[in-house]
């Protein structure tokens, strides 16, 4: 018996530090590392029994090939020689036939270990095939952060510790950050005041100490609202907005006088005594730092809105203090130069992009897409428009092969299914997206089965297709090596023999990190003359049919649909509905009652719980579940929309309307 240390491979910001006891090839206990600077030896009750998941009963072990209808989920064993010739052979036939951008690949963070996340990517680039814009997370966030403050690195979490003000801003921080609760703790024992914003008052909103609900999709109105009350009330920072901010004097002029407490709470549900209140405290707070989330850039105006609420540091001078600043995603990914892995460089030009939210689309609009192979996602569930997605996964002509560790919905409709390794069974290389900690993860046990990395396959794939290049020759430890050794260009070094160790590496920051802005004019940019508008301003939400907004927010017990084979962690209690008590008795429902949300996409099937968790026409349900684990034929993804957001092109889950019917 022996432990090791690795990483937590799953979409979350945290990337937790583990120790894993290894005992005659088997993974026994999976613990928390209390050496990492970030996740300080706690784990989430996903990951505290994640040696569950490992050695579960359900893990593929051999490949499979479909012996029934699309979607039954009968297959027959088969060799992996079998299994790749196969393959090779049908995407020959159908190069030959249509063209190598009939084969179509799809994937996303089911490991976000470098090598593994992205080890297909360029094998599909030197195919020819069709690519695949990754965009179904937040890139909303990104491009409405990047919008005002360029390539600056946000404030990194531990900061907080110092604030005296923290708002946890569309973030279930408790679901899907869970870590950051150390830092606020910190600062709460420092008399730091905790508030929380959100469509709903979820678990997160419990441990704070003010709450606001804002109407969905109006967040954007309510940052607006606050920088109105910060200047009529004299509570900007006039000499940091003079010397560090570009066109705040512009949206003062042009866009603040619109947005009184009175409009912004007609806009947003916030009452207007609220919207002055906070604002107060934010302007009076020394250091106020916001961690935003991600919610809120998931409707169709997200990259405004982020850009907005991005702008409020800005107006009170939070940058550069102490404590003070904004969080959306770290930039810890810059520290590796991750095109060691992902060889953009074999794009070809003028190939088609097929974007993952319109995966739908893509799949039933026309018959032109011929194969598709799904590995680190579950489309079938977590993408959007779920009727249209299976109809196209349904096709006779769609060769479809999908690389799991499950019989996941998506890979019920496979023609062939590949058996994929979990993270203790391959090496990588690993970053956080809400910290600043890299870290590299050994292989710990064999793997299990015959099951196969991610590396592996494109590796066997390769050899398949009779290609010859010396980069499918490399092991996944000669890719991870590489990326130690390319660390060298983070700013302030990196310890490379601590990375090579497995250990947790923090990274240092420059000193003037938040206080010098790597934008075009080296100042804050409200206004930006590239975007249009120059000048951010709220963008209402056209209005959908159906007469209540739904939103389908994270759940404790998984992530996305990750963690859905573990039968302890669904406790039967799957598509539950938060209805308000108003509503409730206006559709004449009761605590426990199966109902039927719809809209013009399809249906779904909730158990009503009433609760004054949410607002009056608005309903909640969280999590996404596989189809097995909930009461009708179809998850929460059915209801929702192909619609992209403003800018980034990225997925507007939040932004949906539905009618109830019992």
């Amino acid at each position: 018996m022996h432990t090791c240390t690795s990483v937590c491979p799953y979409d979350c910001p945290d990337a937790c530090g583990l120790i894993v006891t290894v005992d005659g090839g088997k993974a026994v206990r999976v613990a928390g590392d209390p050496a990492h600077p970030f996740t300080r030896g706690t784990l989430c009750p996903k990951m505290a029994h994640y040696e569950r998941t490992v050695h579960s009963p359900r893990r593929l072990t051999t490949p499979l090939r479909r012996t029934g209808p699309k979607g039954s989920g009968q297959f027959e064993p088969i060799s992996w020689d079998e299994a790749l010739t196969d393959i090779a052979a049908k995407w020959q036939k159908i190069i030959a036939e249509k063209g190598p951008q009939a084969i179509l690949p799809y994937s996303y963070a089911g490991t976000m270990g470098i090598v593994q996340h992205d080890a297909l990517h360029g094998f599909f680039y030197r195919l020819g095939a069709s690519e695949l814009d990754r965009t179904i997370c937040a890139p909303a966030k990104g491009r409405g952060f990047k919008d005002v403050m360029g390539s600056t690195l946000p404030t990194a979490p531990q900061a907080a510790q110092n604030s005296d003000m923290i708002i946890l801003w569309s973030l279930h921080m408790l679901a899907t950050d869970i870590h950051f609760q150390h830092d606020v703790a910190a600062a709460k024992k420092k008399g730091a005041v905790i508030w929380c914003i959100d469509t709903y008052r979820n678990r997160t909103a419990d441990t704070a100490d003010h709450f606001i609900a804002v109407r969905p999709g109006t967040d954007g109105a309510l940052a607006l609202g606050l920088m109105h009350v910060l200047d009529r009330d004299g509570l900007t920072d006039k000499a940091f907005l003079k010397e560090k901010v570009l066109g705040w004097e512009k949206l003062k002029e042009k866009i603040l006088p619109k947005y009184t407490p009175a409009e912004t709470e007609r806009l947003t549900g916030v009452p207007a005594a609220d919207v002055v209140a906070f604002a107060h405290a934010y302007g009076k707070a020394r250091a106020p730092f916001i961690r935003l989330g991600s919610g809120q850039s998931r409707y169709r105006n997200g990259a405004t809105t982020t850009r907005l609420i991005t702008c409020l540091p800005a107006a009170v001078g939070a940058w550069g203090k102490a404590g003070g600043g904004l969080l959306t995603s770290a930039g810890a990914s810059k520290a590796y130069h991750k095109e060691i892995v992902t060889h953009s460089d074999w794009k070809r030009p003028g190939t088609r992009v097929v974007n993952m939210c319109r995966l739908g689309e893509a799949l039933t609009q026309d018959d032109s897409i011929r194969s598709l192979f799904v590995y680190s996602s579950n489309p079938a569930c977590t993408a959007p428009d779920q009727n249209q997605v299976l109809r196209g996964l349904m096709r006779d002509n769609l060769f479809t092969i999908v690389h799991e560790r499950f019989m996941t919905d998506t890979a019920r409709y496979a023609d062939i299914v590949l058996p994929a390794t979990t993270s203790l069974e391959h090496d990588d290389a690993y970053y956080s997206y809400g910290n600043y900690t890299i870290q590299c993860g050994w292989a710990a046990i064999p793997p299990v089965g015959q099951s196969r990395s991610n590396w592996d396959v494109a590796c066997g794939l390769a050899r398949a297709l009779g290609w010859d290049e010396d980069f499918y020759k490399q092991s996944a430890k000669d890719l991870v090596e590489q990326l130690i050794a390319s660390t060298v260009k983070w700013p302030c070094g990196v310890d490379q023999d601590c990375l090579r160790s497995g250990r947790p590496t923090p990274l240092t920051l420059p000193d003037d990190y938040n206080q010098v802005y790597a934008t075009k004019s080296g100042k804050i940019e409200i206004y930006n003359d590239a975007l249009t508008p120059a000048l951010p301003d709220y963008k209402p939400l056209e209005e959908d049919k159906g007469e209540l907004a739904f939103i389908n927010s994270p759940d404790m017990r998984i992530l996305d649909s990750s963690f859905n084979e573990r039968d302890e962690l669904t406790n039967n209690r799957t598509m539950v509905l938060f209805v308000h008590p108003d509503d409730a008795k206006r559709f004449d429902l009761h605590d426990g009652q199966t109902v039927t949300l719809q809209n013009e996409r399809g249906e779904a099937d909730f158990t009503v719980e009433i609760s004054d968790r949410t607002a009056p026409g608005h309903v909640v349900s969280e999590g996404v579940w596989w189809r097995e684990r909930i009461k009708g034929a179809h998850s929460v993804n059915v209801l929702t929309s192909q619609r992209l957001t403003d800018e980034g092109a990225g997925s507007t889950f939040y932004d949906v309307r539905v009618d109830i019917k019992k």
